[in-house]
């Protein structure tokens, strides 16, 4: 296991000052970054020790910040927060590319390879990144589906990935099916996995506080849909086996999930 190193950034954005969590690995050379996006609730340790395991494979990763530094775990001042964000592309690319800057910014990222990976709200800012033209290498989006503005979704220039539960009541089937014409009319080069059986945050360890009807854990699914992000990033967004790249294992720690 390599040795990382984290540090926290403060950088503004949508009117706050958003506290990013920065993951970098080993040694002193440049490497790819990835931009990590949370669930709606915000910024957690679950998307900090994610970072941090994409760091210990050789990437630079920016876990960026939804809410100023603060976690929503009241699904109603989530809701009251994300909805509008949602309903707003815009606001949504500005909170996603102040992220980006911050990254490309980091002396040890190569800012021409950075691949954006999301869960819920972060995913689908990740799409906007794509949707507004950014040169990203990849798109990963876990239960964040959503379908552009007519054409916007042409200017995706990179692999899109997504993820959801078969069971999501959120990213339901009229969301599906939006999300897969979306890409199917934009000639995108996208995959579209279903977990049958799995709920909306599939992915995400269970919590202490109230969540939405539909939400759920799924162990099985969580590991998963985290190694189709490593097999993402691996085909899109390789690191040299000298640097610290390597292929997930079998019994490997899934971070937030087996930690």
């Amino acid at each position: 296991m390599t040795t990382v190193t984290t540090r926290t950034v403060t950088y503004p954005a949508d009117g706050l000052t958003m506290v990013g969590h920065l993951a970098l690995p080993a040694g002193d050379g440049r490497r790819p970054g990835v931009l990590l996006g949370p669930e709606g609730m915000g910024l957690s340790d679950v998307e900090r020790r994610r970072a941090e395991a994409l760091a210990e494979l050789g990437y630079v990763v920016l876990a960026f910040d939804l809410h100023g530094g603060r976690y929503l775990g009241e699904p109603e001042e989530m809701l009251a927060r994300c909805l509008p964000l949602l309903d707003d592309p815009e606001r949504m690319r500005g909170v996603g590319h102040a992220g980006l800057d911050v990254l490309r910014a980091e002396p040890r990222a190569d800012p021409d390879r950075i691949a954006a990976i999301g869960y819920g709200t972060g995913g689908m800012i990740a799409l906007e990144l794509g949707r507004d033209g950014v040169d990203l290498r990849a798109i990963g989006t876990v239960n964040g589906l959503s379908d552009g503005r007519p054409g916007e979704s042409a200017r995706i220039r990179c692999p899109v990935w997504a993820g959801v539960g078969s069971e999501d009541p959120i990213m339901g089937p009229a969301q599906r099916d939006a999300f897969t014409a979306d890409m199917r009319s934009a000639g995108v080069d996208w995959r579209f996995v279903v977990y049958g059986g799995a709920l909306h945050a599939f992915h995400h360890p269970p919590v202490d506080h109230t969540t939405l009807p539909g939400v759920g854990h799924h162990p099985r699914h969580a590991e998963r849909a985290w190694r189709d992000v490593l097999d993402l990033l691996a085909e899109c967004l390789p690191v040299p086996d000298s640097v610290g790249g390597r292929v997930v294992r079998e019994g490997d720690r899934v971070p937030g999930i087996a930690v």
